[in-house]
Order: structure tokens, then sequence, then C-alpha cells
């Protein structure tokens, strides 16, 4: 039997605006909260559910720790058809934020759109479903 068959997977990073990250993943991307606290140790943060508890996304905010995001790091959303796609790019741009063009040039060739966040990590939503 495999081991990580009931393993579930935080990825948790810094941001620089808390209130700003917990406005773009949650209001602009529609993801749920499912926790959040309040100077732990000096770290506050929002965990949200990808698309639900057993998935998720953790952000951060420490006084002087800062975001380091390369062209590179990304996350991906497969959102399994380009109506959904369209319509979450839809309510992102509603929040002021344009498309950006992925270094990798995988995304826009299958119908990807992409974003920056507010710290500037790239946000792929993606037609795809796995």
């Amino acid at each position: 039997m495999n081991e990580y068959v009931s393993v579930q997977v935080r990825v948790a990073r810094p941001t620089r605006n808390l209130g700003a990250a917990v406005s773009f993943y949650g209001g602009s991307l529609g993801m749920p909260v499912v926790a959040s606290f309040e100077d732990h140790d000096g770290y506050s943060g929002v965990v949200f559910g990808l698309p639900d508890a057993s998935r998720q996304l953790e952000v951060v905010f420490r006084e002087g720790v800062m975001p380091a995001p390369t062209a590179d790091d990304q996350i991906v959303f497969y959102l399994g058809s380009a109506e959904r796609v369209a319509k979450t790019a839809a309510r992102v741009r509603r929040a002021g934020l344009e498309p950006s063009v992925s270094p990798n040039p995988y995304w826009a060739r299958n119908g990807a759109v992409c974003f920056v966040d507010p710290d500037g990590y790239r946000v792929v939503l993606s037609p795809q479903s796995w």
C-alpha cells in the first residue's frame, strides 16, 4: 500500500500584504478560507482550501520577511474547462488585474490564462483537468 494515499498537502509562502493576498485568492479567485491565525509566534496567515481542506495554500505575513518570486514561480489551478477559466479570469480582471504572459509558452499554447498575484507570484488558470 502506498503510504502517501491519505496525506494532506499545504503549500505555504510569504506575503508582504496579507489583506491583498486574501482579496486576490479569496475574493478574486473564489477560494474558501479554511483557517486563519494572528500573531502566532510572530506570524499571521490565512489558509485557503484548493478546493477543499485536503489541499491548501497558506499565505503568511511576518514583519521583515519579503517574498522573492522568480518568473518561474507559479501555482497552477486546473479548472477543467475553458468556460471556468474565462469566468474566473473575468472576476480577476474586475478586481483590477490584467493577464500576464507566463515565461513557459506551454500555458499559452494550451489555453491557460496567467495573472501575477499581489506579491509577484504567477497564477496560471488552466482549462485542463487532472
